[in-house]
């Protein structure tokens, strides 16, 4: 299983004075270092570094199941999530919401749930051995915003949104 950052497209354009999933600009923060975490590297944007929040939607086109809400992305350029197991962002929670997802981005019912982040890893891949499952969203179980998606390793190289 392979965690994908959010479309490198959509973080270039936002970066550059594009609209978020809503039509807005981004906002500028500065991070304090603490439950910031970038959705493109997927670590946690450095205290004193700039951030920007906004509205995300990681699917392709609106629809009855493509939750729209905020994420974080550092406000300077840095290098999308590349690496194997599990993203640090994914290390700073006691747990997590889960959902999985069906090749047309419908919620694959009974897959919902708050897991633990030491049973995270094992989860999502029992979700992903469901042939029926195309995707893992990883969201936050505290606020439901969305963090990651995991993909089995042969579709990882598929972007969000």
């Amino acid at each position: 299983m392979q965690f994908t950052p959010y479309d490198p497209d959509f973080v270039g354009a936002v970066r550059a004075g594009g609209s978020d999933a809503h039509g807005q600009p981004a906002e500028r923060a500065v991070s304090d270092g603490i439950g910031v975490p970038c959705r493109s590297c997927l670590c946690d944007v450095p205290k004193g570094a700039e951030y920007l929040i906004l509205a995300a939607r990681p699917f392709p086109a609106p629809q009855p199941y493509a939750e729209t809400g905020p994420i974080f992305l550092c406000a300077d350029a840095c290098t999308p999530w590349e690496g194997d197991g599990v993203p640090p962002i994914l290390t700073t929670s006691p747990d997590y919401l889960i959902k999985a997802y069906t090749s047309d981005h419908r919620i694959r019912y009974g897959t919902g749930a708050v897991v633990a982040a030491g049973v995270l890893m094992a989860e999502v891949a029992r979700r992903l051995s469901d042939p029926g499952v195309a995707f893992v969203d990883v969201r936050s179980a505290r606020n439901n915003c969305f963090q990651t998606r995991a993909r089995r390793d042969a579709e990882a190289g598929q972007v969000i949104g």
